[in-house]
């Protein structure tokens, strides 16, 4: 072909026959720079494809990216138990401890799922006290008392007065674990979102436990509820007890104004808690109680008017939480406090999430464990409603 256009160009004049030569090899290097363009083009377009269908699941969080190490790596340990990729990252880790030998933690983007999760539940978090912790265990110092003081004159010689008593509260941290398991050919669809799964039933399990342990746990190897800290009757509680005001008749409210027991449990506790006072109960309590109207006939209770919003009764929300007890004989079903004063949540900031392919074939097992701990701090900022 080139030795025919050359021939051609020979019987030419000589400038049109370099001309055309000149045109001819352009021709030729705009065709191989065509074709090269194409074959990258669809390289690219094959490599979006491959990166469209890694991005259909929904990432790890907004800032995740599918070729991003810690999420390749992460997602290899996820469906086959790769670690290799893992060993290279800066994970964080504790060595020489029991808490972290043999196990990886979780991406943080995996525990601000299921941090968020356990804020929308109805437990105690959303009005106690949440402190982050490193360490085994928590210790706060309460001031019990106040220093005394007495009038004198110039000549009187100033005798000494009473101190306050400060009382060490320490709170320990205990270990919430959760272990749901998912078939190995369902980790390997490209198409399951992992991520979002894993973490929802981690959120699921531990809500359920913690909120529990919250209200009416005994403090073995989990957090001490409020309802299982030492009390008496208002009148004769101490500091370090939690005062309980009777409703008026056995499993049940009086008959004759029953809304009267409210009130007192609203001012039987102290004014410099009473301002940010919150009232605990479940939904079947709150079925009776929303029922009581005063002596002009209005209701108690007034539902929320804006989103978001708890109810109130007597002019202060009310926390549904449906781990307290249902109205009975001798049963604590009425909760009243400041709970931020009253009760604090420690836990530790880090999520740990160990996968198990060989117990229970042919599933994967995740099991998941989360550090944490609570137990009530001053028990003069809550008081209880007890029917009987």
């Amino acid at each position: 072909m080139t030795e025919a256009k050359a021939a051609a160009g020979a019987d030419m004049p000589g400038d049109l026959g370099n001309e055309m030569l000149g045109f001819v090899n352009e021709l030729k290097a705009f065709r191989t720079d065509i074709q090269k363009r194409l074959e990258a083009q669809e390289e690219r377009m094959t490599m979006l494809d491959r990166k469209n269908i890694l991005r259909s699941r929904a990432p790890l969080s907004i800032e995740a990216d599918a070729g991003a190490p810690h999420q390749k790596a992460f997602d290899a340990y996820i469906r086959h138990g790769d670690d290799d990729a893992l060993r290279g990252l800066p994970l964080e880790g504790k060595a020489m401890s029991t808490t972290s030998d043999g196990g990886f933690l979780a991406a943080p983007t995996v525990a601000l799922q299921v941090q968020d999760a356990l804020n929308v539940t109805a437990s105690l978090r959303r009005v106690a006290n949440v402190v982050t912790v490193e360490s085994a265990n928590f210790e706060m110092l309460v001031d019990m008392g106040d220093i005394a003081s007495g009038w004198s004159t110039e000549a009187t010689a100033q005798a000494e007065t009473g101190t306050s008593t400060v009382q060490r509260v320490v709170i320990p941290v205990h270990e919430l674990s959760a272990m749901p398991k998912a078939s190995q050919r369902l980790l390997d669809d490209a198409a399951f979102d992992v991520e979002s799964w894993l973490a929802g039933r981690i959120a699921e399990k531990f809500a359920r436990a913690e909120a529990t342990a919250f209200i009416s746990g005994d403090g073995v190897n989990k957090p001490k509820g409020f309802l299982t800290h030492a009390r008496a009757a208002n009148a004769s509680a101490t500091n370090v007890q939690i005062g309980t005001i009777p409703s008026g008749a056995t499993g049940d409210f009086a008959a004759t104004n029953p809304a009267n027991a409210l009130i007192d449990l609203v001012y039987a506790l102290g004014a410099q808690f009473r301002a940010n006072g919150t009232f605990v109960m479940n939904s079947k309590t709150a079925a009776a109680v929303r029922k009581m109207r005063d002596t002009d006939g209005r209701f108690l209770w007034s539902d929320s008017l804006a989103m978001g919003q708890p109810p109130q009764l007597l002019g202060y929300p009310v926390l549904l939480c449906e781990d307290m007890p249902d109205i009975a004989s001798g049963s604590a079903s009425i909760a009243f406090g400041d709970f931020k004063s009253a009760y604090t949540i420690v836990e530790h900031p880090d999520l740990r999430v160990l996968r198990d392919p060989f117990s229970a074939k042919p599933h994967v097992l995740f099991y998941a464990t989360k550090r944490v701990g609570g137990g009530v701090i001053d028990a003069r900022a809550i008081k209880l409603m007890i029917f009987g």
